[in-house]
């Protein structure tokens, strides 16, 4: 237990250490820890955003979850990009190169820089344009446009506090990642009430509020973020001239990224057009969705930390050459994993009313998010499973074989069975969740036996 205890401090305090040497559980004790912690940090940005702006009304709630789910794009290509630096560094630094490895984690930085600017300039100037195209209210329209334009047009905010918290976590230094988010929700739990409301010498802003709390929360995070890397207190030493365009380190962070890309924003582009299937039964279906989705990804994201993890053992360990020990890193995390989502899964099963509670106090909404979260809760496990695999596979560089499978389980089954579910069989928005849950599962199964196959060993970053 005196153990324990110590490797539990020592993974909040940080130290660095070789995840390629440690015994295998104390390696992921040590990087699961802080991630899972980064994670829920993360999440809660999303809950105390909706918390807030949940005293505004169903309209407000609407503007955020249809904003949501267009920043699920950005999300999309910040996670992909992650995954790429994860997949590169890791398996540098696994190979004893650290300079190598702080020059691939520039050229992700620069990358997600110059995307970041594509997608801003639309955002901002064709926001009222891209809620029309979403099928939002009038109404909505006009409450939150500028809560959809300071999102997207501050989108590099969110592009590289992923990169550089990937950057940390590959480089065996996860605790870094957790102090960030630790500050940026720190901020954002001051100003959110803040500027929503206009308490005290703060404007009162409504719905827009929240963006502009949210963005300088995160914006403030990733100064820190980068006052650490240019610190030359570590195994990642960012200087200024490896910034400087290195076409054949660029190629690698593009083709991994391009896969990691391409598996998220399938994934999330599914989300997309549920929020427009649901758009077809008023803003309190969505509102009670939003909110549903929100309490959900809160318990979710404990398991992509752990699944974070994994990605860093996978990719260092198979720097170090040591195939074995890399798979049983997934195992063990897949295990642990397991135990946490049947927990969640009896909580949104037996009392989802509980959750709800928090944002909504009745009516159509609350009502909704209810059955959201009991329907979706019976697959806890099985998300779990999936996330854990996909993350593996990324490791180890294979960002392409997650696409695939993302492929066939959310547009050839998921958005399918959900249209057929809402609209042919009359299920409305319960049919919605059931899709989810039954492509999800699926994801799970179809992942862990492509694994077993075990093709990922082989591949080369």
């Amino acid at each position: 237990m005196r153990q324990l205890l110590r490797d539990i401090w020592d993974a909040i305090r940080g130290f660095e250490h070789d995840y390629t040497t440690i015994k295998l559980r104390k390696a992921i004790l040590l990087l699961s820890i802080p991630m899972v912690a980064e994670m829920l940090m993360e999440s809660l940005f999303a809950i105390l955003d909706i918390y807030f702006v949940s005293r505004l009304g169903d309209e407000a709630i609407s503007v955020v979850g249809l904003t949501e789910s267009l920043m699920t794009v950005v999300y999309a290509i910040s996670v992909g990009l992650a995954m790429a630096t994860t997949g590169i560094v890791a398996r540098r630094i696994g190979e004893k190169k650290d300079r190598d490895a702080s020059i691939a984690a520039s050229q992700a930085i620069l990358l997600g820089l110059l995307i970041s600017c594509i997608i801003a300039i639309p955002g901002i100037a064709f926001s009222r344009k891209i809620l029309t195209l979403m099928n939002a209210e009038p109404k909505v329209i006009e409450l939150g446009f500028s809560f959809t334009r300071i999102m997207l047009g501050g989108n590099f905010v969110i592009m590289l506090l992923f990169i550089n918290n990937a950057i940390f976590r590959s480089a065996g230094a996860p605790a870094l990642s957790m102090r960030v988010l630790l500050i940026a929700n720190a901020i954002n739990i001051v100003l959110d009430p803040c500027l929503i409301f206009g308490i005290g010498p703060f404007p009162e802003l409504g719905v827009t509020g929240a963006a502009v709390a949210t963005n300088i929360g995160r914006g403030t995070a990733v100064l820190y973020q980068f006052y650490l890397l240019f610190q030359h207190r570590s195994r990642i030493d960012l200087r200024l001239s490896y910034f400087i365009l290195r076409l054949q380190v660029m190629a690698k962070v593009i083709y991994l990224s391009v896969g990691g890309i391409m598996q998220h924003l399938i994934a999330t582009s599914s989300w997309i057009i549920l929020y427009r299937i649901l758009a077809n039964y008023k803003s309190e279906v969505i509102a009670g969705y939003t909110i549903a989705i929100r309490v959900f990804v809160f318990f979710l994201l404990p398991a992509w930390g752990f699944s974070n993890a994994a990605s860093t053992l996978v990719g260092q360990n198979l720097g170090a050459n040591d195939k074995i020990r890399a798979e049983q890193a997934v195992w063990y995390t897949s295990l642990v994993t397991s135990i946490y989502m049947l927990i969640a899964m009896l909580g949104f099963v037996l009392f989802p009313q509980y959750f709800i509670t928090l944002f909504s106090d009745g009516g159509k909404s609350y009502e909704v998010g209810i059955a959201c979260l009991h329907i979706m809760g019976y697959g806890m496990v099985f998300y779990g499973f999936g996330m854990i695999i996909s993350q593996a596979f990324n490791g180890a560089g294979d960002t392409y074989t997650p696409t695939a499978l993302n492929f066939i389980c959310f547009w050839l089954i998921e958005i399918p069975l959900a249209y057929y579910l809402a609209r042919n069989a009359n299920m409305e928005e319960n049919g919605v969740f059931y899709a989810i849950l039954i492509s999800e599962s699926f994801l799970a199964i179809i992942g862990i036996l492509v694994f077993l196959k075990g093709k990922w060993k082989l591949r080369t970053v």
